[in-house]
C-alpha cells in the first residue's frame, strides 16, 4: 500500500472512469486522496470504478461531465466542492485520440479534437483555480509523446497535445505561486485491446524493452502531484526512451 501522503486531501481525475484515468484515480486513492471522477458517458464503468476507491478506504464521487462545456464543468466543480469540501489535486485526463491522414482531416474533425484536448484541461483548471489555491494545490495535464514528435496520421491529436503542453507552461506562470502546473506525456501504453503485434513492435524500438502501462503513467502523476512545488511547468516524458529513438 502507497504512504498515505494525500490523507484528507481532495483529488479530481477529469475521465476517470477507465483505461489511464482509472489508474490515476486508484492510484491517487492508494494515497490516501478522496476522489472525484469525471466521465461522459461510461456512468456504469465510473460507478465500479468509484466502489474500488471506496474498497481503499477513501470517498468517492462520480459525476458526469462534458469536458467541452462550460455550464457542465462549472457544475462538476461545484459538485466536488459540495461533497469533499475541498479541491488539491486536478488531474487533466479526459482526452480523445484520433488517427487520419493530414489531408483527409475535415473542419469538424480538427475541432472536436481541440474541443476536448485543449479547451477541455483550460475550463476545468480556470473553474477549479480558486480551490486550488486556497489548498495550495496541484495541477497534472496528461499530454503525450505526440505533442512532442510529429506523427503524420495524428496530425490533429499531436498539435493538440502540443498545444497542451504549452498551456501547461502558461499555466504554471499564471498560477503560481500557489499552484504548481506540470503535465506527463506518455509514450506507448499497453491496455488490454492493444494488437499484440503493435505491442510487440513498440516493444522492439524502447530502450527499456518493455511497453508502458496505465501504472507507469499513474505514477509519474503521483510523483508531480506529492512531490516538490519547485518543480513546475515541466513535461515528463513517460516513455521507456521510445521518443529517443
Amino acid at each position: 500500500m502507497t504512504t498515505q501522503i494525500l490523507s484528507g486531501k481532495s483529488a479530481l481525475v477529469s475521465g476517470g472512469a477507465r483505461r489511464i484515468g482509472r489508474e490515476i484515480a486508484l492510484v491517487l486513492a492508494k494515497a490516501g486522496a478522496d476522489v472525484t471522477i469525471t466521465y461522459r458517458r461510461s456512468r456504469a464503468v465510473a460507478e465500479r470504478t468509484a466502489g474500488e476507491i471506496e474498497d481503499l478506504g477513501c470517498r468517492a464521487l462520480t459525476v458526469e461531465c462534458d469536458v467541452r462545456s462550460e455550464s457542465s464543468v462549472r457544475a462538476a466543480i461545484a459538485a466536488t466542492i459540495a461533497f469533499h469540501g475541498r479541491l488539491d489535486v486536478l488531474v487533466n485526463n479526459a482526452a480523445v485520440f484520433a488517427s487520419a491522414s493530414l489531408e483527409s482531416i475535415g473542419l469538424e474533425q480538427w475541432d472536436a479534437v481541440f474541443e476536448t484536448n485543449v479547451r477541455g484541461p483550460f475550463l476545468v483548471a480556470r473553474e477549479a483555480l480558486v480551490y486550488l489555491r486556497a489548498a495550495q494545490g496541484r495541477i497534472v495535464n496528461i499530454g503525450s509523446l505526440g505533442g512532442l514528435q510529429a506523427w503524420a496520421g495524428h496530425a490533429h491529436y499531436c498539435a493538440s497535445k502540443a498545444a497542451l503542453h504549452m498551456l501547461t507552461e502558461a499555466m504554471a506562470k499564471a498560477f503560481a505561486p500557489e499552484v504548481a502546473v506540470n503535465c506527463v506525456a506518455p509514450g506507448w501504453i499497453e491496455m488490454d485491446e492493444t494488437p499484440e503485434a503493435d505491442a510487440a513492435r513498440f516493444a522492439a524500438r524502447t530502450p527499456m524493452r518493455r511497453n508502458g502501462t496505465a501504472d507507469d503513467v499513474a505514477q509519474a502523476v503521483l510523483f508531480l502531484a506529492t512531490g516538490t512545488k519547485f518543480v513546475t511547468g515541466q513535461i515528463l516524458t513517460v516513455d521507456g526512451g521510445l521518443g529517443l529513438t
